[in-house]
């Protein structure tokens, strides 16, 4: 792949809301192409509902044709539960991405607010503004929106070091 030049997908998973955030990165400049959210519809069980993800993944990905994704990777959950189903929902986003063949690579939290923000326990609306001013975007992004963009945008600073561990 050649890293002077690529599209990115970043991911920031949801049960509920998945993020998702495509840039293009040309050597030390880099563009935005699209972004949003995939809601899935609460009165669905969760399986529909990781369905819903993966279609929704997918459609992103044939309409946009990514050459990579990146995802936040799971963060400890004080609930069990919780932390199953955002889980599950990550594993789904994996498949969707993988199923094309694109590498996928994993970013914690900690290391997507520090590449984007500079601060590794930033907040949301400070990963929100910085996102914003380092595509030149008009407005802000929503939140899913922008940390699935910020993911993208940490995976474009590693290219040719990756940090990010590679899902196998």
């Amino acid at each position: 792949m050649n890293t002077d030049c690529c599209k990115i997908l970043g991911i920031d998973p949801g049960s509920r809301i998945t993020g998702y955030g495509i840039i293009m990165k040309n050597r030390n400049h880099l563009g935005f192409i699209a972004c949003g959210t995939i809601r899935t519809n609460p009165k669905n069980s969760f399986s529909e509902r990781l369905l819903e993800i993966y279609k929704g993944l997918s459609e992103v990905i044939s309409l946009h044709q990514p050459e990579v994704s990146a995802i936040e990777d799971m963060f400890v959950s004080h609930n069990p539960q919780t932390a199953l189903k955002l889980g599950q929902a990550r594993g789904v986003a994996v498949i969707a991405a993988m199923r094309t063949e694109m590498k996928v690579f994993d970013y914690t939290a900690r290391m997507v607010k520090q590449s984007v923000v500079g601060y590794g326990q930033a907040e949301k609306s400070q990963v929100q503004h910085m996102v914003k001013a380092l595509l030149g975007l008009s407005k802000v992004p929503s939140s899913d929106a922008a940390d699935a963009l910020a993911v993208a945008i940490c995976h474009a600073n590693h290219l040719g070091n990756q940090p990010g561990q590679m899902t196998t």
